[in-house]
């Protein structure tokens, strides 16, 4: 058997899956691994599409998880190729998800299928998820829930991001920062500008309490991570007039941090240096945060070096371990098991004419056919 899976991305493509709408994405798939033998259960919650289809009831049990939901395309003059065409032009393939990451779950289910052909020893189970780009709390975490409720277990998961920076191979993923955002808000008191012994400047206090978060040197990076980072993404006060100190300030910080840390640390350290400009300033400050996910890693050990050996086998570079990038849904699964990630490269992900190589497609269901085969072999 051998299912196509530039020819599945180009199906998938087509579905116009802008999340959090379902664009008969996770309907493709349901029809074609029940058609394979998986057995196949939609875990829809609050309106999101969610897919659980496993072939196998003994183990050991591989877990595949990738998302169909896309971002939105954003101006439609921008692109040269049609964002639902699926167009292929000098070997890529474009439309939105090409790379992020509609190729990642054609490939691992075109080699899922093919795989569970040959009755192989063990299970097979893919977990796909219409809810990775928004909020992220009725996809993959809805199928944890549900796999917790009716006892379903993964002994390992392979995420189908996308890991390498510029070329097929190169990187894999065995772990991501933490991230949390925070939004602080500076209560002063309004006044002239001329006067400002009549005022309590929130602007001053404000940027003098980022000052001292932006300058702490938190760690020196750990193991698998680089140093932790404080960036301040926004800052506004809303005042369009020269001659009156505002009321109110307000700034936005997103922190990623590695396994030095965690969110709930990291606040208290926010909040002793809330309360220190406080008690220098009279402002006061409230926060409200959102933390997208903890710190983690996968230590290095026999997952990830079968997974090194089946990408050097396939493509014949040894991909190196890094945590880097943003978060993704193994902030969910590493509480179920171990995780890694394993995908194409993502030069591209969420532009204009996003794409990706026809010929990496093929080479990355390769790869997944290896792990499949060395996982139970």
């Amino acid at each position: 058997m051998n299912t196509d899976p530039v020819e599945l991305t180009a199906q998938l493509i087509r579905c116009p899956s802008v999340t959090p709408e379902e664009g008969g994405a996770i309907q493709l798939l349901h029809g074609l691994l029940q058609d394979a033998g998986f057995t196949c259960t939609r875990v829809d919650r609050n309106g999101i599409a969610n897919l659980y289809a496993r072939w196998g009831t003994e183990g050991p049990v591989l877990g595949f998880n990738g998302h169909t939901d896309v971002v939105p395309t954003g101006d439609p003059a921008t692109w040269q190729h049609d964002p639902f065409g699926a167009a292929i032009v000098d070997g890529c393939m474009y439309g939105r998800g090409a790379c992020d990451m509609k190729s990642g779950v054609a490939a691992f289910a075109a080699a899922a299928i093919d795989h569970v052909a040959g009755t192989p020893p063990g299970s097979v189970v893919l977990a796909i998820t219409g809810d990775e780009e928004g909020d992220g709390v009725d996809g993959t975490a809805a199928i944890l829930d549900w796999m917790q409720q009716t006892g379903e277990r993964l002994d390992a998961c392979i995420v189908g991001e996308p890991t390498c920076p510029t070329k097929m191979g190169e990187m894999i993923k065995i772990g991501r920062r933490g991230s949390m955002t925070v939004w602080i808000t500076a209560q002063g008191r309004q006044g002239h500008s001329a006067y400002p012994q009549n005022a309590r400047n929130p602007i001053h206090a404000l940027i003098a309490l980022l000052d001292t978060l932006i300058a702490f040197d938190l760690d020196d990076a750990s193991d698998h991570f680089e140093p932790t980072s404080v960036q301040v993404t926004g800052f506004d006060t809303g005042n369009t007039a020269n001659n009156v100190v505002p009321a109110t300030s307000k700034a936005m910080l997103n922190i990623r941090f590695n396994d030095a840390h965690t969110s709930a640390g990291l606040l208290d350290w926010i909040d002793a240096a809330v309360a220190d400009v406080t008690a220098q300033t009279g402002v006061t400050f409230t926060l409200e945060t959102k933390v997208s996910g903890e710190s983690f890693v996968t230590p290095p050990g026999p997952l990830s070096r079968m997974i090194q050996d089946a990408v050097a086998a396939e493509t014949g570079v040894t991909p190196v371990l890094s945590t880097s990038g943003g978060t993704s849904d193994a902030r969910f699964i590493r509480s179920h098991c171990p995780v890694v990630e394993v995908g194409l490269v993502g030069q591209s992900m969420h532009q204009a004419d996003e794409h990706v190589r026809v010929d990496d497609i093929q080479t990355l269901k390769a790869i997944y056919s290896h792990i499949l085969q060395d996982f139970a072999p």
